[in-house]
């Protein structure tokens, strides 16, 4: 869920490329975390962000497999800003000078 959300976060407010997509930018990411919701809720409580599942975890001392919900939406948030880097930002910048 974390990596659909970074990677329309990506292509339509962070590309320099985006033309005028960005413009589109809010809503679609709004989409993208509702459908989100309605397609993990029921299994993971969508949760995409970790801070959401400490406070529940803490406040009723239940860690069992708590780890998940770190290393899911950092992994696929990692992959997915990578990805998007790589495959679809190219890098035409000038090389900063020495001095």
């Amino acid at each position: 869920m974390t990596f659909g959300l970074v990677y329309t976060v990506y292509a339509t407010a962070v590309d320099p490329k985006k033309g005028e997509i960005g413009i589109i930018a809010p809503i679609a990411i709004g989409f993208i975390v509702g459908a989100n919701i309605l397609a993990g809720g029921a299994f993971t409580g969508a949760s995409m962000n970790p801070a959401v599942s400490f406070g529940p975890a803490l406040v009723s001392f239940s860690w069992a497999n708590h780890w998940i919900y770190w290393a899911g939406p950092l992994i696929g948030g990692g992959l997915a800003g990578v990805i998007y880097e790589i495959f679809f930002i190219s890098h035409t910048h000038e090389p900063l000078s020495e001095f």
